[in-house]
């Protein structure tokens, strides 16, 4: 089956500053892509080169297997069929929710278009408000005409800039998954661009991780968080634990808080030292009267707490989601077993 989307080797440069350094990425169809990453990273610039609206100084993009914009050719972004979603909504004040919603559908006699109105006003749960004006309508329902004009359009590939960053946070997580939803079940391909790890893992399928231009990892949440490759991937995507590590065996290092076992061989050769990585469910620490450390600092952060832990005249850093320890308290710190992540 052929990718809905490929960038291939994308290069592009703002105000003299080069912002895209020969990134790839693949979107199939009915996939929604997540671009994750700090501000500054590059993420809005690929999605506007994606929509015709930036431009790139070398390589490709394409879409249903057309190329839309190379060395060579450039497609304007009215013929791309592409739909847009906005953080600020970008709708016309001066125009109705029908309108808006209707506004970019052409070619579509009268009685097509109410038809499509209506079915857009559904899908997003806006059954009556059509001749309502944007400014009459909350926040939320504001962003729904704004999804409901880029579907309207039926697009081939759905881009959304921080979508939901404007969202009251009681609504942001329903709005998320009604709109996945909505994609899902028209089999629509999607980008989705936001600096939030939490909005990431809700909506998106996949996550293309940036750092300074490139996507530096990209899968799954899951694999992305219990398998990082560097630590900026590790610790954009949540709370990490490291200890140092010399490996004594093909599945087992030796650490601070006594040797840990692999489940898989280990990739580092016997003998070299490396940082273990730990996530918080992958370490406990319990009070326990022979245990080697003991807690001289702790700070509650919601599901996990951040322990200060002197072992041996050494002090680590420890994220755990057991949160009844007490500063001054002994301590032992355990790891649970699993396939160690050596960085």
């Amino acid at each position: 089956m052929m990718a809905t989307l490929q960038v291939s080797n994308i290069h592009s440069s703002y105000q003299k500053t080069v912002v895209l350094k020969g990134l790839d990425l693949t979107v199939e169809k009915g996939e929604i892509v997540a671009l994750l990453g700090p501000s500054g990273c590059g993420k809005t610039t690929l999605l506007r080169a994606i929509a015709g609206l930036q431009n790139i100084s070398a390589g490709e993009i394409r879409i249903n297997g057309k190329t839309v914009v190379s060395e060579k050719e450039f497609v304007a972004s009215e013929k791309r069929g592409i739909g847009m979603i906005f953080q600020d909504y970008a709708l016309f004040p001066h125009l109705t929710v029908a309108e808006n919603i209707l506004f970019g559908v052409k070619q579509v006699d009268k009685a097509s278009k109410a038809a499509r109105l209506e079915k857009m006003l559904a899908l997003v749960k806006l059954g009556g408000l059509g001749e309502r004006y944007p400014h009459e309508l909350s926040g939320g329902q504001q962003q729904r005409v704004s999804i409901a004009r880029a579907l309207a359009y039926e697009p081939e590939v759905l881009l959304l800039d921080e979508p939901f960053s404007n969202i009251d946070a009681k609504v942001r997580r329903e709005m998320m998954l009604e709109i996945r939803n909505i994609l899902k079940s028209h089999n629509i391909s999607a980008v989705f661009v936001t600096h939030s790890k939490d909005e990431a893992f809700v909506f998106a399928d996949q996550l293309a991780l940036f750092n300074q231009g490139k996507i530096v990892q990209c899968g799954d949440a899951e694999r992305l968080y219990l398998g990082p490759q560097d630590k900026y991937v590790a610790d954009f995507l949540g709370a990490s634990n490291y200890l140092e590590a010399t490996v004594v065996a093909g599945k087992r290092v030796s650490t601070l808080i006594g040797d840990i076992e692999s489940e898989q061989q280990l990739k580092v050769a016997i003998g070299s030292d490396a940082e273990l990585l730990l996530r918080p469910q992958q370490l406990q620490i319990a009070r326990s009267e022979s245990g080697k450390g003991k807690v001289i600092e702790r700070r509650f952060l919601g599901s996990v707490c951040q322990y200060l832990v002197n072992i041996e005249s050494k002090t680590l850093d420890i994220h755990s989601e057991c949160l009844d320890i007490k500063i001054g308290e002994t301590v032992a710190i355990t790891a649970a077993p699993h396939s160690l992540i050596l960085l």
